[in-house]
């Protein structure tokens, strides 16, 4: 997601808006855990901020497709993201150095880091907690309801006493 930034540059507007539709390439899906993204929109501007440096100010939108943690079935999340920063402090929460910007910036690195963290740490579908989660000879086992594992020795003991 190119912008170019030549008019904000030389001064002949003082901010630059986004309005757009993100198209997400399916190399950064296949990284991730989203199936997809759908609707996601980038709204907001660039500008230069008080100490004349670039700013960012943006509003992401849209919808995650997750795996349901029991069902794996793809499980629709809405999210929405706020970004409201300068370029060198965004950069710099990345791990990344900015680099000497020209005539445009790629923001879609910022956008997509932005939005893998907010995927959830486990998502569940409607009506997977009621399944039934137990079969011949397995039970799932979760935080909620420790098992309790009986030791067939350690029960003729109890008999003793």
């Amino acid at each position: 997601m190119n912008i170019d930034l030549t008019k904000l540059n030389s001064h002949l507007v003082s901010q630059i808006e986004i309005n757009q539709v993100l198209e997400v390439p399916e190399e950064l899906l296949k990284e991730s855990e989203l199936l997809d993204l759908k609707d996601t929109k980038v709204s907001g501007m660039i500008y230069f901020d008080a100490s004349d440096s670039y700013a960012l100010k943006l509003q992401i939108t849209g919808v995650m497709v997750l795996p349901c943690a029991i069902t794996l079935k793809p499980v629709d999340v809405p999210f929405s993201v706020s970004i409201d920063d300068s370029l060198e402090n965004i950069y710099e929460e990345m791990g990344k150095k900015l680099k000497n910007i020209e005539n445009s910036i790629d923001i879609l690195p910022i956008i997509w880091e932005n939005i893998l963290i907010e995927i959830p740490m486990r998502v569940v579908s409607e009506g997977a907690e009621d399944l039934s989660l137990h079969g011949d000879g397995w039970e799932l086992i979760t935080e909620e309801k420790p098992k309790q594992e009986h030791n067939p020795e350690l029960e003729k003991l109890k008999e003793l006493l």
